[in-house]
């Protein structure tokens, strides 16, 4: 029997133990993909912390990019966007496989499925060990969305597109038409940086970006931001004065949420995205929703069209913007422990895992900067 590599997070803090695990032969509708790389998302270090619950043991990582090696006598043909699927594709794909006949699927939902499986965030079983991007291989099951990669994107802007990208195009749609508007932006990680992108090139008018993080602030602009503020000092200016048809909280501070929701102007829309861990709940007062006409949307993941979209947007505009440069450092599979505890640090967006390969910053690559 052929074995892979996976780093299996057994519920010990800040520890994933690298060890060997069948390789599946793809039958009927799964598709067998060699991970190339995986970047480690938030929420993997709320796992790994135990800040989030997750089954155990587990293959973590979500944010991946593999190669079609082998498919099922009955796998999908073509891509979510009709293009044919072959081995040897570079592929990425949505973090939630559907069942698409449930009451959520069938209610535009497909990342609600009651049946559905979650890449990164399933208990391993025997033949469906690998459903996580922390591993030399991934098994993508019936139901899955599968998206083709152009093959001038890089695997440091490709490897967040099936998480930060797609959600983003969630939220932005959830927000409406941005073109001549004006958005804030709650956190500047990967999702805001993103999100700062993405409604500039939707034609928004001004872009405000907010985060406590000078260094985050400091790459703002970089990605379509026209002002940036900390937290305390965009809490402090009156809110009368500075007002915005759109404001999206993408750090899931409760206290970003307060300075957040007085910013929406009469008959304007705010969408929560980031507050997927349990925080300190928040009060509002409601008759100044009712009074100002408000819209509160919340987004959690995505749906497969939403991918489409994150897909096309970066394969337009990834050379507009330094979306490479968000991935600070790569390390092997080997060294998994070292690159959560790099992330843990802080100070970089997103570090990568590749299954091979030496450690590598992004210092090391011809024409980058220093790590900001």
């Amino acid at each position: 029997m052929k074995h892979a590599r996976a780093a299996i997070f057994e519920g010990k803090a800040g520890h994933c133990r690298v060890r060997s695990v069948p390789l599946p032969e793809p039958t009927a509708a799964e598709v067998l993909v060699k991970v190339l790389g995986c970047t480690l998302c938030g929420s993997d270090l709320h796992s790994l912390e135990g800040r989030r619950s997750v089954p155990v043991p587990t293959v973590l990582g979500h944010e991946i990019v593999g190669e079609v090696l082998a498919r099922g006598d009955s796998a999908p043909a073509t891509d979510l966007a009709g293009r044919a699927l072959r081995v040897g594709d570079r592929v990425t794909w949505a973090i939630v496989a559907s069942c698409g006949a449930c009451p959520f699927c069938l209610r535009g939902l497909p990342q609600k499925c009651l049946k559905g499986v979650k890449y990164g965030h399933e208990t391993m079983v025997p033949g469906r060990e690998l459903l996580g991007g922390l591993a030399s291989h991934c098994l993508l099951v019936p139901g899955t969305a599968i998206a083709r990669l152009p093959d001038d994107l890089p695997l440091e802007v490709a490897c967040p597109t099936s998480c930060a990208t797609a959600t983003v195009a969630a939220a932005l749609e959830a927000a409406g038409g941005l073109e001549g508007r004006r958005v804030c932006l709650f956190g500047l990680g990967m999702l805001g940086l993103t999100a700062a992108a993405m409604t500039r090139a939707r034609g928004a008018a001004e872009v405000v970006g907010v985060d406590p993080d000078k260094e985050r602030r400091a790459q703002a602009p970089a990605f379509g931001a026209s002002r940036v503020a900390g937290l305390d000092e965009f809490a402090g200016v009156e809110a009368s004065g500075d007002l915005f048809d759109v404001v999206i909280e993408l750090s899931g501070s409760p206290a970003a949420f307060v300075a957040a929701w007085p910013r929406v102007q009469v008959g304007g829309t705010i969408v929560l995205v980031g507050s997927v861990f349990p925080g300190a709940p928040v009060s509002i007062a409601l008759e100044q929703v009712v009074r100002r006409h408000l819209t509160i949307r919340g987004v959690h993941n995505y749906a497969p069209r939403h991918l489409v979209t994150a897909v096309d947007f970066l394969a337009a505009e990834h050379k507009k913007r330094p979306f490479a440069e968000l991935v600070a450092e790569w390390y092997p599979l080997a060294a998994v422990d070292e690159a959560f505890a790099r992330a843990l640090r802080g100070g970089a967006i997103r570090v990568g895992v590749r299954p091979e390969g030496p450690t590598r910053s992004r210092a090391d690559r011809p024409g980058s900067g220093t790590v900001s």
